[in-house]
């Protein structure tokens, strides 16, 4: 079975409380709270603080809940920042955070909701309150699901550089690592030799004893050159994630996917280059040629971005000193725009790098 990489994705994930469903749950405030609440529709309201611990956590299950009742013409699902609308909060009787409240069609009058904090959950109680049969929206997950059957294949594989989490289904630290680990998997999803994996080690209690698991969750990096695997220590948020693999795998992408300045630069060119654009037309010629020697030494990805330096500097040759800086305003234009895909997003963001040096 070959393990691909490639996933489709509907957006660039936000730090914080934004991700792939954010912008399903209504934003409220104290200027548009009576325009949306006790109208045509009932409301499940959740009043949070952004620096609440548990409000992060319920995050990522409210975020599916927007998701799944976005379409709903009969539930809304909102929330309320209460550090920014102190007012609106104390209005109606906020003490502690996350309080969740629903509010009747037509009502401003709300009744708490005590239950399970799980998208599940949250729907089944609105669905009573609202008159619904909304089922939760599955999110498509970019974290390789490793067992016994697969394991050694992904793993092992010396083509790819692996990082595990070995959790148990019970553990509360691998329930609050998830969403994170998530995050992470779909920061990477782009790179076809990384891949973010998980063992339910509580299942497969074989293969966590082989590997030394003697507490959850237990982080592993398995690099091509080192299928024994070592230990991660580092952070747990979704930067020191990306810091490790950014310097263990040799990519160059943040926390949200997108790949940093520093992607696609080859150093052993920079010098090359610098002397191409400090040089007169005469001598360019002879430069380009050299540098074409230079990019047939190159192996892997940074053969492919040895191609856009080679490019880049042919364009320069013909296109003369301005073309570079041009060229990296067009791309920016095109960059700024929300409607290209990922892969475009890499492609642009690549040429953009190069074509810095080339100013």
């Amino acid at each position: 079975m070959a393990i691909s990489q490639i996933w489709v994705t509907v957006g660039i994930l936000a730090l914080l409380f934004v991700s792939t469903f954010a912008d399903d749950v209504v934003v409220l405030t104290e200027q548009n709270f009576e325009e949306e609440i006790g109208q045509e529709r009932g409301a499940l309201v959740e009043f949070y603080a952004p620096w609440c611990g548990h409000c992060k956590k319920l995050a990522p299950e409210y975020e599916k809940l927007g998701a799944s009742f976005k379409k709903s013409k009969s539930v809304l699902i909102g929330k309320v920042d209460c550090d920014e609308h102190k007012n609106l909060c104390s209005k109606y009787g906020v003490t502690g955070y996350p309080t969740i409240q629903w509010f009747p069609k037509g009502s401003l009058e709300p009744k708490k909701y005590e239950g399970p904090r799980t998208a599940e959950s949250l729907a089944e109680f609105a669905n009573n309150e609202g008159g619904t049969n909304v089922k939760i929206a599955a999110t498509p997950s970019n974290v390789v699901v490793l067992t016994a059957d697969n394991f050694d294949e992904v793993v092992l594989d010396e083509s790819k550089d692996v990082l595990v989490e070995f959790y148990a289904p019970w553990c509360g630290h691998c329930k609050n690592l998830a969403p994170i680990y998530e995050k992470v998997a779909t920061a990477f999803k782009m790179e076809d030799d990384v891949v973010i994996a998980n063992l339910d080690a509580d299942k497969y209690k074989d293969l966590g004893e082989k590997y030394g698991v003697s507490g959850y969750p237990t982080l592993k990096f398995f690099p091509k050159s080192n299928k024994a695997g070592e230990d991660y220590d580092g952070g747990r948020d979704v930067d020191d994630f990306a810091s490790f693999i950014n310097e263990k795998c040799g990519t160059s992408r943040d926390g949200k996917g997108q790949l940093t300045s520093k992607a696609g630069i080859i150093t052993d060119l920079d010098a090359l280059v610098k002397e191409f654009i400090s040089t007169g037309d005469g001598e360019k010629k002879a430069l380009f040629s050299k540098l074409e020697e230079e990019v047939e030494k190159l192996k892997g990805s940074t053969a492919r971005h040895g191609k856009i330096y080679l490019k880049a500097a042919k364009s320069c040759l013909e296109k003369g000193s301005g073309y570079a800086k041009n060229e990296i305003e067009r791309l920016q234009r095109i960059l700024d725009k929300s409607s290209i895909s990922p892969a475009k997003i890499d492609e642009f963001t690549l040429r953009k790098n190069i074509l810095s040096t080339f100013v």
